[in-house]
């Protein structure tokens, strides 16, 4: 089975494929991104819950390539800030993919905000749309709080400013495993691997 991960992020790819493998077993599946298909123009995300992104994404990924494509979206959100930066995560400092500047940024509308109030989480969407039209989203979600400071050079977008309920180290000094066992985006991935047991590409 030939499966589409609708990005551009390289890490995101990886994580997947590390997910899959390890739930479906090692080449059960063949993941492949964005740049191993021609290009097509891509839609603007303008949903306003992480599910409708997801499926945005993914359908239209469907619809320029006829492959079955999984697509998530995700993003912290801040208790301090209802919940924002939320769907705007990737682009909460005005430019799509600037990870430092979106952690900064949060770093300074949090500053004042005591440790007991810094409440956040991790939300994910992840879609499933196959040729045939049919549709499946499920979600994963990881509490905890943010720091003051990042910590830890792994991971990507804010998992240095993030320490998860029950954690001793941010999601950025945790090692691939360890996240993906715990994360919003794991989750959220290995309950596609349970979908994809039971499917095939055109079904």
């Amino acid at each position: 089975m030939t499966l589409l991960l609708a990005t551009r992020n390289a890490k995101k790819l990886t994580e997947l494929r590390r997910i899959l493998d390890a739930a479906l077993g090692a080449g059960a599946v063949e993941l492949v991104g964005l740049a191993d298909v021609p290009a097509y123009p891509e839609a603007p995300e303008t949903g306003l819950t992480f599910a409708e992104n997801a499926l945005l994404k993914a359908r239209e990924a469907v619809r320029h390539t006829g492959l079955a494509t999984v697509a998530d979206d995700s993003g912290l959100t801040v208790d301090a800030l209802n919940g924002m930066p939320g769907v705007f995560s990737a682009r909460w400092a005005g430019r799509h993919g600037d990870d430092l500047a979106n952690l900064q940024l949060v770093l300074g509308q949090t500053g004042d905000i005591p440790d007991e109030h810094r409440g956040a989480a991790f939300a994910c969407a992840a879609a499933l749309v196959l040729p045939s039209g049919v549709e499946h989203v499920v979600t994963g979600e990881q509490r905890g709080r943010l720091l003051r400071a990042p910590r830890g050079e792994g991971g990507f977008g804010y998992d240095p400013i993030f320490l998860g309920d029950g954690q001793h180290l941010t999601n950025a000094e945790l090692s691939p495993a360890a996240k993906d066992a715990i994360s919003h985006r794991g989750q959220a991935f290995r309950g596609l691997a349970e979908l994809l047991r039971t499917v095939t590409p055109t079904s």
